[in-house]
């Protein structure tokens, strides 16, 4: 019955999706993320929905929408150099069959990166986009953060909405979103106008903020906790107190320690010595087989190269595993097959030099991109422009989170992540569409008065 709903509701959804094209973009944001059809048990499940809508969306968009002032960057050009890039090593890898896997979702991501900021025309469709974004990780993270909160979690253990271990589901690239979203819904609390910013949106955005710092604990993921420490220093950047800011973390954190479970505080002084704990020091030993692959191989295995790695790996008496004895002595062993866990060492295996320095190349652009609107917009006095800086410096540090936590996981071609970058693009293409179309220079711009957030009516 639930599936018969969904599909009566998809064939509604598509007569107001032409009227309303943006609709299907939405639509297609919130599938790629939360990836809804898995819940079904029959009909839905075998139906391609991400597929149908991602043809709906650019269909509608090349059919209805208003392209008059559509506007291409730089780095949408780079996205489609790497998508082409990606096709080539597709066709000549290694592994043609497991590579060939990977690229039937991977095109998808680059091409939706490329089509999205031509549809981000205004405020609104920006500020839906990221609600969007928002609201489907929001779905994952409250559950995770519930759970943890109840004493759940653990170690590849801590089921998320799904028990599937697969794009933002698996607990290591959860955690790492999860804290590189923070800027955005605190962004959203002061700035949003879809829903009011009242004390109920506050009360949601500070619970959400809440659920995402427990991802971490949940998932005894070193990968978020770095994360996190990494946002917080990013974040003085922004505070108007420092010193009250620093302190003010470093009683929290203290204080949180006694309450945090010990299975947690032991994954996490393996941070210290990646030899004192099996999955960080296989990893180490990879990314050394990966470097050495890429002599050799210069452009790149293809997707999954990994596949034929085989590494020997030696692992310190003193590590960290519940399941091993107390008195366990060194050992070494082998390991085949293992990921990459880093989107570095990833790229370098699978697109070679030209696809690692392409990457960096479009991640290195976004940040300077950022900094630039940053840097112009922050002094405005403009009632109309005072989101946009704010704005950039949220995505900016959400990026700088994303970059270092993609260290050491394996998420180069992240669909949300992608979608992150198409927000900055958009965000660009429409400051610098603004400024053509009035004339107008952040510096020299005559002042205007703030409006009040809600201004009284008058009374005459």
């Amino acid at each position: 019955m639930r599936d018969i709903a969904f599909v009566a509701f998809l064939f509604a959804f598509i007569g107001i999706g032409f009227r309303k094209p943006f609709l299907f973009v939405l639509c297609f944001c919130y599938i790629d993320i939360v990836a809804p059809q898995r819940l079904s048990y029959f009909l839905i499940n075998s139906i391609p929905i991400s597929l149908i809508v991602f043809g709906l969306a650019i269909f509608g968009w090349l059919a209805v929408d208003d392209k008059r002032d559509t506007r291409w960057s730089g780095r949408q050009f780079l996205l489609l150099a790497i998508l082409i890039y990606c096709w080539i090593t597709t066709i000549q890898a290694d592994f043609p069959v497991e590579a060939a896997d990977k690229w039937s979702w991977v095109w998808k991501a680059l091409v939706w990166a490329i089509f999205l900021p031509l549809t981000l025309r205004t405020k609104l469709r920006i500020e839906a986009l990221i609600v969007i974004m928002l609201l489907s990780a929001a779905s994952i993270a409250i559950a995770g953060g519930i759970k943890t909160a109840a004493g759940g979690g653990g170690y590849g253990s801590l089921q998320l909405l799904l028990n599937e271990n697969f794009g933002l589901y698996e607990g290591s690239i959860m955690s790492t979103v999860g804290i590189a979203i923070i800027p955005l819904i605190l962004w959203y609390r002061r700035h949003g106008t879809i829903f009011p910013p009242d004390w109920r949106v506050s009360l949601f955005c500070f619970a959400l903020v809440f659920a995402c710092a427990l991802l971490p604990i949940g998932t005894q993921a070193r990968t978020g906790l770095v994360c996190l420490v990494v946002l917080a220093v990013l974040s003085l950047r922004s505070v108007k107190h420092r010193f009250l800011y620093i302190a003010g973390a470093g009683l929290l954190a203290t204080a949180a320690i006694p309450f945090l479970p010990q299975s947690y505080t032991q994954r996490m002084e393996t941070i210290r010595d990646h030899k004192s704990d099996q999955s960080a020091s296989t990893r180490v030993a990879v990314w050394m087989w990966t470097w050495e692959y890429a002599k050799e191989n210069p452009f790149g295995g293809g997707f999954n190269a990994y596949i034929q790695n085989r590494v020997r790996v030696e692992k310190a008496a003193t590590a960290y595993d519940p399941n091993a004895p107390q008195n366990a002595e060194a050992s070494v062993y082998e390991e085949h097959s293992r990921a990459y866990h880093s989107s570095y060492f990833e790229m370098l295996g699978e697109q070679g030099y030209p696809g690692l320095a392409m990457w960096l190349l479009l991640h290195l652009t976004g940040l300077i991109q950022m900094e630039r609107l940053r840097h112009r917009y922050l002094k405005t006095r403009r009632a109309e422009e005072q989101w946009i800086a704010p704005l950039a410096t949220a995505l900016q540090n959400g990026h700088v989170t994303y970059l270092i936590g993609s260290l050491f996981v394996g998420i180069a071609f992240q669909p949300f992540i992608y979608m992150m970058l198409a927000l900055q693009m958009g965000l660009s293409t429409y400051c610098r569409r603004r400024e053509r179309e009035a004339g107008w220079r952040p510096l020299t711009a005559r002042p205007a008065q703030v409006p009040a957030r809600h201004p009284t009516p008058n009374p005459g």
